[in-house]
């Protein structure tokens, strides 16, 4: 059953991935990361994507006429040299985890990205 550490591997493993962490949204957590932080911390970064996180979950915008167990896939943010995909995990003990990938702008393909991410995601739940 693939772990933590081989999910964030594998996230590295993206083309123009700078690193990758697994978070606990719920407390702001950082359960695992491998690279280097958009902000020199990983734990600074795992506190930033949550805060984005719960925005847009608890949007009526982004959720009411979906799920409400698991009512978003992604959060993908466009920056000037990077973009950031914040997958969720769905689990059947705690949808409170998401995948961030920091991944870099002119080395990476966030289509392929996007779903390689998936896949892991995917891998980590069902092992």
């Amino acid at each position: 059953m693939p772990g933590i550490d081989e999910c964030l591997s594998g996230a590295m493993a993206i083309a123009g991935a700078r690193s990758a962490s697994l978070v606990d949204w719920s407390s702001g957590l950082a359960l695992g990361s491998l690279g280097s932080s958009p902000t020199g911390e990983h734990e600074t970064s795992a506190a930033e994507a949550t805060d984005l996180v719960r925005a847009a979950v608890e949007s009526q915008t982004f959720t009411v006429a979906e799920d409400r167990r698991s009512p978003l896939e992604d959060i993908i943010v466009t920056a000037g040299r990077s973009y950031h995909l914040i997958r969720f995990i769905d689990t059947v003990f705690d949808n409170r985890l998401v995948l961030h990938l920091w991944l870099d702008r002119t080395e990476g393909n966030l289509a392929a990205a996007r779903f390689r991410l998936q896949a892991l995601a995917e891998e980590l739940v069902l092992g």
